[in-house]
């Protein structure tokens, strides 16, 4: 596990274990290596992200960079010593008006799938950008069918907000994506960063 690269200066604290032998911590550089072999698979084989190119580590290095930078939660699950999944919060949108939503991207190695690893990853990313001050999360999921995804997000407080019907060609398809959401501490209830929104 990597050390010194400010990870753990980003505010994310270590989550704690969720059984004997797996444990929810931040990602370190160290990780990436697994972290970008989880996505390509995903990228590769799935419907889930619709990126058609695998990133490389450099490229995941540099996002991963930018999200903490952003003080934006990215987390791994690991067992046994390897890192089984990984989830991160990052910018809904780039315009500042939409700086206190974040979107989820929740990804497991697929030999761990089907043992809670994502929703044991997604309420830890919700609870640190809820601690982090965010007012609200979206999941985009790639792809209607996404049935497991669209559970995950549904059993953890986010509620169906819209379809946006065929708008990716991949594998031969055409996908949509589901739209989800849920608040964060006080949503809208209170003005974001203490000013009256303009309305």
């Amino acid at each position: 596990m990597a050390q010194g690269d400010g990870a753990l200066d980003s505010g994310i604290r270590p989550v704690g274990t969720l059984a004997a032998d797996v444990v929810l911590r931040p990602c370190t550089e160290g990780d990436l290596p697994a972290v970008t072999a989880i996505y390509a698979h995903a990228v590769a084989t799935g419907r889930a992200s619709f990126e058609l190119e695998p990133p490389d580590e450099a490229e995941m290095r540099r996002r991963r960079a930018e999200l903490v930078a952003g003080g934006h939660p990215y987390l791994v699950a690991e067992r046994a010593g390897l890192v089984a999944g990984y989830a991160y919060a990052g910018p809904y949108r780039t315009r500042p008006a939409y700086r206190g939503t974040v979107e989820t991207s929740v990804y497991v190695r697929p030999d761990q799938a089907g043992r809670g690893l994502g929703r044991r990853l997604l309420e830890a990313l919700v609870a640190q950008a809820e601690a982090a001050g965010f007012r609200q999360m979206v999941a985009v999921i790639g792809d209607s069918h996404n049935a497991a995804s669209i559970a995950l997000h549904a059993a953890l407080g986010f509620r169906h907000v819209g379809v946006l019907r065929s708008v990716g060609w991949k594998h031969g398809t055409w996908l949509d994506t589901v739209l989800m959401q849920r608040p964060l501490g006080p949503g809208d209830t209170s003005p974001a960063d203490g000013t009256p929104p303009d309305r």
